[in-house]
């Protein structure tokens, strides 16, 4: 009798566990961040900063901690990747040249 409910349990558990992790959605965000100057020429060795502002409940922003820094490579592009989906603000510079902007991550669709 012990011996059946023993199998019992490890075939539900097996089962529970192949539908939890077949059901799983792949949530990672890929960003890549592309530094050029007015002219289109790309932009390498920029410090490149994400970062997401939220609001406290007295109205103040502040910086959270979902966060990256990086730097573009000799093609001025930067990549990050992200377990959830965020919109958050990006920061370039380089050389005296300043560059801001909002990105919206989302999971992939397919």
């Amino acid at each position: 009798m012990k011996l059946k409910l023993f199998f019992a349990t490890l075939a539900f558990g097996l089962i529970t566990l192949g539908l939890n992790s077949s059901c799983q959605k792949n949530t990672d965000c890929k960003l890549i961040i592309t530094t050029h100057d007015a002219l289109g020429n790309a932009i390498g060795g920029a410090t490149v900063k994400l970062y997401a502002n939220v609001k406290t409940s007295s109205g103040a922003t502040v910086e959270a901690d979902l966060k990256a820094e990086g730097q573009s490579d000799g093609g001025g592009s930067s990549s990050y990747t992200f377990k959830l989906p965020a919109i958050m603000d990006v920061k370039s510079v380089s050389a005296g040249l300043t560059g801001v902007g909002i990105v919206k991550l989302e999971e992939v669709k397919q």
